[in-house]
């Protein structure tokens, strides 16, 4: 009695919950990645050999170039915080609208001086992107906006995250030295001895 032949068929494979954690993990990462953001003036870092990660909280960043100064913190509530008490500290008293607020907490830095600050805020778009910030004053002996910017920053780090604010700096390479003395001389003047130098890794020699 001749064997009954099974026909073969081809294999099938459900990829419908592959595709489901494919597109979980597409999503995750969409939101949850930083968008890298340009500087505000051309920045040529000097390069190093040591690789040390920065904390992506509690973290300010002045970044030097042109003879300007720019600043800016992490954190959407914390900068909104920091024009707040920034403006209650200020001798005489500034105030910001809510529409000024958020706008300043969507700037990862800035670099104006404070009495031009609701004119830059007041800037939509390209008007904004196109605009040449001058930087933020820094005299030691005049006026100097950037110990009050991160004083009031420090506060509001302590109070929201109780947590001391940790400084970077990303420098241009070929910056004169005064600009980078005055900048520390600054943080010195407020017990901010110890701060983190933004550089890039470059290969260690033979």
């Amino acid at each position: 009695m001749p064997r009954v032949k099974i026909p073969r068929k081809s294999t099938a494979i459900d990829m419908t919950a592959m595709c489901d954690v494919a597109f979980l993990l597409l999503t995750f990462f969409i939101l949850t990645a930083k968008p890298r953001t340009d500087d505000p003036v051309p920045i040529d870092i000097p390069a190093s050999t040591e690789k040390l990660l920065l904390p992506e909280a509690d973290i300010a960043t002045l970044i030097i170039g042109q003879k300007k100064v720019f600043f800016g913190i992490e954190g959407y509530e914390l900068r909104k915080a920091m024009l707040v008490e920034m403006g209650n500290s200020h001798n005489p008293k500034m105030s910001f609208t809510q529409d000024e607020a958020i706008k300043f907490a969507s700037l990862p830095t800035f670099g104006v001086p404070l009495n031009v600050l609701h004119q830059f805020l007041a800037l939509d778009g390209e008007d904004k992107k196109n605009y040449t910030q001058p930087g933020i004053p820094v005299d030691t002996t005049d006026t100097n906006e950037l110990y009050e910017w991160v004083h009031a920053a420090r506060i509001v780090t302590r109070r929201l995250d109780d947590k001391d604010m940790r400084v970077s700096i990303k420098g241009d390479s070929k910056e004169e030295y005064p600009t980078i003395k005055t900048v520390i001389a600054t943080l010195q003047k407020q017990n901010v001895n110890k701060f983190a130098l933004i550089t890039a890794l470059r290969s260690a020699p033979k």
